[in-house]
């Protein structure tokens, strides 16, 4: 798995390395348990400071997307469902508001939307169901 960074982007550097790895976890291209580069690889591979790696993995972990293995490395975390059906429900409706708003501002209609939406959606790795 290589990640990039770009130096273009108004995006800071290590949440660009967190959301590359947050995709990769929800594509299926890392699995739990993988190892991902120690923070000084990672560092040297994508020419950055080792900080901004470290911000990064620490970021991940506290969402509970990576587990620290003290002596052994970073690892993909086994996936969790800890939340209520409400409170999932409230978390990923505070993720699509500023989508779909931002959707709206550039004059998409509904239909449009959900074309995009199901397109994206055979992209992803869904627990427990295929995807047509």
């Amino acid at each position: 798995m290589r990640f990039h960074i770009s130096t273009t982007s108004r995006l800071p550097i290590y949440q660009q390395l967190a959301q590359q790895i947050r995709e990769a976890i929800a594509r299926g291209e890392l699995l739990p348990e993988a190892c991902l580069p120690s923070v000084r690889q990672m560092s040297q591979d994508l020419v950055v400071n080792p900080n901004t790696v470290a911000r990064a993995y620490t970021e991940l972990e506290r969402e509970g997307l990576l587990v620290s293995r003290p002596g052994r490395g970073i690892y993909v975390a086994q996936p969790r469902n800890d939340l209520t059906p409400a409170a999932r429900d409230r978390r990923l409706i505070e993720k699509m508001n500023p989508w779909l708003t931002e959707a709206v501002h550039l004059g998409y209609a509904a239909d449009e939307v959900l074309r995009l939406v199901a397109e994206r959606v055979r992209e992803f790795q869904w627990q427990n169901e295929k995807v047509a």
